[in-house]
């Protein structure tokens, strides 16, 4: 999903080079730091997926599948509202707060390793989130659909926006303060993410649900999930701010 983001906002800024001559260094800049943090999302995403390849071949002396990880970590939380289901899919794992569903993908449901277990008590970090108020993901929670509809629209506007930007340049600021939406939820969803996992492996560690070496491969999977919630929000901000600086270029000129 990151990827795919970052590759229209890559686009419009394609088509922002060629539109404005004057600001040829400015969007070379650009171009070098969105390459670099392309470049960056790719490594780490390709990191993620040979981590959890790795500690899938760790199969978990307790013999639990995901699925049995995450219904005693809620049942140890006091959660009972709260249903495990199977869901298509590679690394499309995560909780619902609308349905109160944790939705782990196939091969974590039934699977018995220590990616599998990283995974499931990650996801059921989120449903202990959701039922103590967790403020950040509360907060979250309300930017889901203000995202939803920019996200369909946002990149339509920004691009007329740069295109209009000396005869209409009040389009390209809507566009700044959707796009502004999309950041802060990519910012917000930081902290979100950091916390349940570190919910994860406290329970993990603190019910002995794995050996040493097992609790070892969770956290540094979960340490590289983490990291491309950072990668993506440094490119969004770092795109915020360069169409900012077209905008700003824009009422100068």
């Amino acid at each position: 999903m990151t990827l795919t983001k970052n590759g229209a906002e890559f686009a419009i800024s394609l088509v922002t080079l060629i539109k404005n001559l004057k600001n040829k260094d400015m969007g070379m800049g650009y171009l070098i730091l969105a390459g670099a943090i392309m470049l960056f999302s790719w490594l780490v995403s390709s990191r993620l997926k040979s981590k959890f390849e790795h500690y899938s071949k760790l199969h978990l002396q307790n013999g639990m599948t995901g699925a049995e990880i995450a219904e005693k970590m809620l049942a140890d939380n006091g959660i009972r509202d709260v249903r495990v289901i199977s869901t298509p899919g590679r690394l499309t794992d995560h909780y619902n707060p609308a349905d109160k569903t944790v939705n782990l993908s196939e091969a974590v449901y039934n699977q018995r390793n220590a990616a599998a277990s990283a995974v499931a008590a990650h996801e059921c970090g989120h449903a202990v989130q959701h039922a103590v108020g967790y403020e950040w993901l509360t907060m979250r929670s309300k930017l889901v659909p203000v995202v939803s509809v920019a996200s369909s629209y946002m990149q339509w506007i920004l691009l007329a926006g740069i295109l209009m930007i000396k005869t209409f340049p009040g389009l390209l600021l809507v566009g700044i303060i959707i796009f502004a939406a999309t950041t802060l939820f990519s910012i917000v969803t930081l902290p979100v993410e950091y916390d349940a996992s570190n919910r994860a492996l406290a329970w993990l560690e603190n019910k002995r649900m794995l050996t040493p070496q097992e609790q070892a491969g969770a956290k540094d999977s979960l340490k590289w999930a983490a990291r491309t919630y950072v990668v993506a929000a440094l490119g969004s901000i770092a795109t915020l701010l360069y169409y900012i600086s077209i905008y700003m270029g824009g009422r100068r000129d």
